[in-house]
Formats: C-alpha cells, structure tokens, sequence
C-alpha cells in the first residue's frame, strides 16, 4: 500500500514529507515555549532592553524560516515536475530574503521605539527627537530596507536588476520633473521637523492666518483659525513665510492710553500714575517687570496717561485685561478721577 503512487510519488514520500512538515510546525511550538518560559526570564534579568528586543523580534522570523524550510526539504524528496520544482525554488528564495528582510526591519523599529520615541510626559537622553521627526526617520528607514530586500529576491531568481534600476531611474527623474511642488512640501516638511518653529497645539500667526496647529504632515500643516475654520498650508510656505508662534511668548504685553479731564490737578495726575504702578498688587497676572506709567500727552480734550503692562505666561489674556480695565475703574472713581471725552469750549466775545 505505501508503494501505491499518487501523482508521480509513492504514499510512503508523501508521508515523510508531510511528517517533515509536521516536524518543523512541532519544533516552532517547541521554540516558542522555550522563548516564553526560558529566554525571556533569562533576558529580563539583564540590565539592558536590547537583548530582550533581540529576542523577540527574531521569534517570529525563525519560526517561518523553519517552516519554510521544512517545506522546501519536503518538497525536494518529491518528483512534482520541473516547472513545479523551479517555482518552489523560486519562491523559496523570494520568501527566505523576505524573511530575513522583515527581521530586520521588525529589529530596527523596535530600536527606534525603545531609545528615540519619547514616553508620555519623560525626556531622557536617549529619547532626544521629536515625534513627526521619528516617524519620519522610521518610514524612510523601512522604505530602505524594504526596497534592499525587494531587490536582492528579484536578483535571486535571475532578474536583471541593473536594467531594471536604470527604467525606474529614468521614470524616476520624470515623477520628480512633474512633482516638484510635492517635494517642495516634504523638503519644507523635514525643515519644520528639524528646526521645530512650532509644535502642535501652538498658536501662529502666518501670512493672514492667526490660529493653532492642528496637524504637521509632510506635506502640509493645518491649521485651525481662531474664527474655528480649517486652513491648510503648504509646507513650503511655512517654511518661506515669516511665522510668529505667539504660544512661545513669555509675557503678553497690553498697551492703554487713560484720558483723564483738563481739570485734573497735578497731584492727581501723580495719584493715577500710583494706582496704575501698583497694578501688579492688585491684580495677580500682571507682571511686575517692565511696568510703564507716563504722562505722555496734552490732547485737544483731555490729559493722556500711557499705561503699558505684560499679562504672565500662563495667564488668561482675556479675562486679565478685563479684571485691570475693571480695577482701574474702581481705583479711579473712588480716587475722584474723571475721564475725558470728546468735547468743546466755546467762547463768544462781546
């Protein structure tokens, strides 16, 4: 009965060949039992992450090396026909760079998560970039690595990968001819990753666009107005445009000018000028440096003092403004200060 031959094999290679199989899938349980209980216990008690990433990264890609080899030693036993022989050659040899491709790109993105990307709320030394900047890296990185691995499994089944590089170059230089505006963008992209003029969240102001970032891609930001409408810009006008990042402001400076009547005595005068220097005293937000109080102006209607203060980073810029406009009204009236308006005297003679 073993000897009975089925599709140009004896019943007995069949099964060997399906016990090989079965061998490899026994061992892959085996080496993934020994990984879970032994080596990563062993691993875990190293000071360092790398062999444990090591480890298990590797995992995987041996277990499909094994299997596949398992199936090409099975598959060679067998007489399946020489057209079916040099397809399984062939697509054992893709699969092995394949393979080995993908160990390594599985290695280096885990390096790169463990030592660049940083963790929530941690800066150490060895995480040192910026997210957008990492993802970059990482995606241009595994493109590399990928493309290096695609070409040595099409070198290894006979193609002519010279001529076929020299097409794609030649395709290439057309793509770039008839993109130039895109890889303006993403030129102008890794130039805001790397000198970092703004982050997300950041409020800019760019061109006639005053907002905050809502997305940096590579090949445009957005931008969310204060008017809550969504504007997207090429990176490249970022990187041209002067770009203000009001969100990197360490004070928020407010100018007034107070017009106070003609009739206001000089010691007046030098009670609103008091009132107004101890600002900081009276309302919490406002800086005590660079405070400015003058006597700057005799108007047509009225006597100008120039009142210049900064609101402290954290504050609101909104509601600081408001709670001084509303203590100089209460400092002043109790005080007997008037303030002026627009008006005329007018004197006929006899």
């Amino acid at each position: 009965m073993l000897d009975q031959l089925f599709y140009g094999n004896t019943l007995y290679n069949w099964m060997i060949s399906l016990i090989i199989i079965l061998g490899a899938l026994i061992l892959n349980k085996i080496i993934v039992l020994l990984n879970k209980y032994v080596i990563q216990k062993l691993t875990s008690k190293t000071k360092n992450r790398l062999d444990d990433i090591l480890f298990q990264m590797l995992e995987s890609p041996v277990l499909l090396g094994i299997t596949l080899f398992a199936i090409w030693i099975a598959a060679k036993r067998l007489d399946l026909g020489f057209h079916v022989e040099t397809i399984i050659a062939k697509s054992y040899k893709i699969l092995t760079v394949i393979n080995i491709t993908w160990f390594v790109a599985r290695l280096v993105n885990s390096l790169i998560e463990e030592y660049w990307v940083p963790e929530k709320g941690e800066h150490t030394k060895h995480k040192i970039l910026d997210t957008h900047l990492i993802s970059i890296i990482r995606r241009t990185i595994l493109t590399i690595i990928w493309s290096i691995g695609g070409v040595m499994a099409l070198n290894n089944i006979g193609v002519d990968v010279r001529a076929l590089l020299g097409t794609l170059g030649i395709g290439g230089l057309a793509f770039a001819l008839a993109a130039q505006d895109t890889i303006k963008n993403i030129f102008g992209g890794i130039t805001i990753f790397t000198d970092r003029p703004f982050r997300m969240g950041d409020r800019v102001k760019v061109d006639k666009y005053d907002g905050f970032i809502e997305d940096i891609g590579i090949r445009s930001t957005r931008l969310r107005t204060l008017e809550k409408r969504l504007v997207t810009i090429p990176n490249y006008k970022m990187v041209d445009a002067p770009v203000e990042n009001i969100s990197e402001e360490p004070m928020r400076r407010v100018s007034i000018k107070l017009s106070l009547t003609y009739n206001t005595t000089p010691e007046k005068i030098n009670e609103a000028m008091n009132i107004l220097r101890d600002m900081p005293n009276r309302v919490s937000d406002v800086s005590e440096k660079d405070l400015v109080v003058a006597f700057t102006d005799f108007t047509d209607f009225s006597l100008a003092i120039t009142f210049v203060y900064f609101i402290k980073k954290k504050a609101d810029v909104m509601e600081t403004p408001s709670q001084v406009n509303l203590e100089i009204l209460r400092a002043f009236s109790s005080a007997g200060l008037k303030f002026a308006y627009p008006t005329q005297t007018v004197f006929i003679e006899k």
